[in-house]
């Protein structure tokens, strides 16, 4: 598979440092797609996971290994931290490795738009004033991905497909769930009203998506947890959402939806 190249990539949630991690699909996808300018959109390291128990696998030292190599050869690397990496928010504007740390940032596309890029838990009621809350949600969490990796690997030997998430699925079960993430992404689209911006792009809540909403887009990158998702500019600065699955040969494909 040839090398893909865009002019932006965004990535976040990658949870480097937790099982969660899928980190030989993300390197996969590393390999082959490179960009001018690349977003890490908050929780890259899982610090939260790392407090509780220590796991670092050679394949997440490989995912920050190639990182820094493609900032050294000449991608624009910009690290906007998350919850669950929130330590690194006190070095905002600080360099480590050619990677630029930034708390938030203002991307403009190649046809001029002009796009907010945050981590999201900012907006995330829950995250910012009951912290407590999402740390007993984020255990809750942990435990439906480590029984959805069970499930992956009992729907493969069925030859059935294999990137089937129960996290997703409960996710979008449970109205309350539903609810939430619709009052989030209202909530960061409000805060673009009074700015001279056309929308934000965000992860935070694991759920990609390109929509408008109230003459704003809203782009969520996804995660490369559950779903293994990114958002991509082109020359042209048209946005696309595209998935990287890993296939039952180590291989991967690319399924790119249109917004």
């Amino acid at each position: 598979m040839n090398t893909q190249l865009y002019r932006t990539i965004w990535i976040s949630d990658l949870h480097i440092g937790s099982t969660q991690c899928q980190a030989d699909v993300l390197l996969d996808f590393l390999k082959h797609n490179d960009s001018e300018k690349l977003y890490l959109v908050g929780d890259i390291i899982d610090f939260w996971a790392l407090s509780k128990k220590v796991y670092w696998p050679a394949s997440h030292n490989t995912v920050i290994q190639k990182l820094l190599r493609k900032a050294r050869h000449g991608t624009q690397i910009i690290y906007v931290p998350g919850n669950h990496d929130e330590n690194v928010r006190d070095y905002d504007n600080h360099i480590f490795g050619d990677i630029m740390v930034k708390n938030s940032d203002v991307h403009t596309t190649a046809d001029g738009k002009k796009f907010l890029i945050v981590h999201g838990d900012e907006y995330d009621t829950i995250a910012k004033y009951h912290a407590w809350v999402a740390k007993l949600g984020s255990k809750g969490y942990d435990m439906l991905i480590e029984i959805n990796r069970f499930l992956r690997a009992f729907r493969r030997l069925l030859g059935i497909q294999s990137n089937f998430s129960l996290a997703a699925y409960i996710k979008f079960k449970v109205k309350n769930a539903v609810q939430f993430i619709s009052d989030y992404e209202n909530s960061i689209i409000s805060t673009l009203k009074n700015e001279q911006l056309d929308g934000v792009i965000c992860g935070h809540i694991h759920h990609a998506e390109i929509k408008e909403i109230d003459n704003f887009l809203y782009v969520n990158t996804g995660d490369f947890v559950e779903s293994c998702t990114a958002i991509v500019e082109h020359d042209d600065g048209s946005l696309h959402l595209i998935r990287w699955e890993s296939l039952g040969d180590e291989k991967a494909h690319l399924t790119e939806l249109l917004n």
